[in-house]
């Protein structure tokens, strides 16, 4: 069943209490909560407990689980098949993304950007041209301001709590937007597979993974190009309302500032049949157009501007 109004909030908070009393691993058993279930049938870690959760039907608007090996994961609610809890666990997703159950537990796309405290993306609207001061890792894993450049004449900044830098086309969904790599430790692009950036940009709570993990990530081109790595990849993302898979194409331009050691990354993108009609000559004039270099020396310290609060979205690209 799911609860709503004043029975949702109780249960909110009845559920939240458990799941911070159980631990993996520990002998604390709560007694006499589960009424309709014998004692050799209490939930004793935090697996159990979900599991309960998930069998009873009983879903919390919200709900945040902290087990002690994650940083963060979501509850689920009602699966019309069996929950795969080991998978929900360690990656803090539902094996049905496109069903109630991922719904509630969809989270804030990871791009791994940090924007710089005291500036924020902005873009010229005479002439498209975008830019914005983020933060990356240097060898001594100290903040290194870094500046961010691109011209997009044609889809404006998107504002919102699931963006960081990106600009789009609201009715397409067609876009071009940033994303960072893990440590390169050290290496430059050329030591470092196209898997590496292709990865980074597909991962499990990367943009494109809303609903479910991308499909058939292939690279069908690799260029380099000065102090910038080209990649031109096919991949297939899930639809939510009809839970088939919907080609797209990209394009990834990458290059490591000097003084760093991460990969920023511009990813355009549009819907296969869009790339064939011309969204491919737009993408790669964007592309051709992106810088990342150092950023001046400042006064300002460099600090990391607090990622918002996300909140649900109805684009269905997003």
């Amino acid at each position: 069943m799911v609860l709503c109004g004043t029975s949702a909030v109780l249960a909110h908070l009845v559920v939240a209490w458990i799941l911070s009393q159980i631990h993996d691993g520990g002998n604390f058993v709560v007694q006499g909560l589960f009424l309709n279930h014998q004692k050799h049938n209490t939930p004793k870690t935090r697996r159990d407990a979900l599991t309960w959760l998930v069998q009873t039907g009983v879903t919390t608007a919200g709900l945040t689980l902290t087990p002690t090996d994650r940083d963060q994961a979501k509850a689920v609610g009602q699966l019309s098949q069996p929950i795969d809890v080991d998978r929900f666990l360690s990656s803090g997703r539902s094996v049905s993304p496109s069903g109630i159950s991922g719904q509630a537990s969809k989270s804030r796309p990871e791009t791994g950007i940090r924007l710089r405290e005291g500036s924020e993306p902005e873009r010229d609207t005479r002439t498209g041209d975008v830019s914005a001061e983020i933060l990356l890792q240097s060898s001594g894993s100290s903040n290194v301001p870094v500046m961010i450049s691109f011209r997009s004449e044609k889809w404006p900044l998107a504002t919102g709590s699931i963006f960081d830098v990106e600009c789009r086309d609201a009715n397409s969904g067609d876009s071009a937007f940033l994303a960072v790599t893990p440590n390169t430790n050290g290496k430059s692009l050329a030591e470092l597979d196209d898997s590496f950036v292709v990865d980074a940009v597909f991962s499990p709570f990367g943009r494109f993974s809303a609903y479910g993990e991308p499909t058939d990530v292939r690279v069908n081109g690799s260029e380099k190009k000065g102090n910038y790595q080209i990649l031109d990849v096919s991949f297939s993302t899930l639809s939510q309302s009809t839970q088939t898979e919907l080609p797209r194409h990209a394009k990834l331009v990458a290059t490591i500032p000097k003084g760093t050691n991460q990969a920023v990354i511009l990813v355009g993108s549009s819907s296969a049949s869009r790339w064939k009609k011309g969204s491919d000559n737009l993408i790669s004039k964007i592309g051709d157009s992106f810088r990342a270099i150092p950023a001046p020396s400042s006064e300002m310290k460099a600090r990391v501007v607090p990622r918002p609060v996300w909140k649900p979205c109805n684009d269905p690209i997003c």
